[in-house]
This record gives structure tokens, C-alpha cells and sequence, in this order.
């Protein structure tokens, strides 16, 4: 069981932390009551972070079961997508690069 956290890639670096923390409470908090989320909260709980860019983020949210965040200090863009965790996701997320920092 993971969370996918999908960060837009041109989010910059010193919002990441807490845009992710942000998502990973509001995924909990919309699917407290979702048996997935409750195995996954009994668990060891693993999140994985990871970028896409606009096309992937668009395609991403055709997906069913996640919460979008938009950040006030980027105009209330959106830059976060949260998935609720599952034993599987679609073969797409599998190919998405992992967040690092990127302005080093």
C-alpha cells in the first residue's frame, strides 16, 4: 500500500515540503472512511513523491480517488495531486520520475 504524491515540475523546491505535507493530511482527511486508507494507516504508511509535467498532471486526473492542491502564493494554481493509497496503481505512475530538488 503507497500514497502517490504528483507535484507539478515547475513547483519551486522550497514549497515542496509543505505543499506534500498539505496533501498527504487532505488525502487522509477525504478518505478517513475509505477501507484502502484505513489498511494503509494501520500499515507503515509509504508515500512516494514524485514530478510531472502539465500534460502528465492532466492525464493523472482522469484517475479516479485523490485530492488537487493549489498553493495561495502561485495565484491558487494547482501544483499537487494526492491519490488515496491501494495495493495497485495504473501502469502510467510507474513511469513518473521521483521529486528530487531541482534548483541545487
Amino acid at each position: 500500500m503507497k500514497m502517490y504524491i504528483i507535484i507539478k515540475d515547475d513547483t519551486p523546491d522550497k514549497l515542496v515540503p509543505v505543499i506534500t505535507a498539505h496533501a498527504s493530511l487532505a488525502c487522509y482527511k477525504k478518505y478517513e472512511n475509505n477501507l484502502d486508507m484505513q489498511k494503509w494507516m494501520n500499515g507503515i504508511f509509504k508515500k512516494v513523491v514524485c514530478l510531472a509535467n502539465e500534460i502528465e498532471f492532466k492525464k493523472l486526473k482522469e484517475e479516479l480517488n485523490f485530492v488537487t492542491l493549489t498553493e495561495s502564493s502561485l495565484d491558487n494554481n494547482e501544483v499537487c495531486l494526492a491519490f488515496c493509497p491501494r495495493e495497485a496503481y495504473p501502469k502510467r505512475f510507474k513511469f513518473l520520475k521521483m521529486w528530487t530538488p531541482q534548483n541545487i
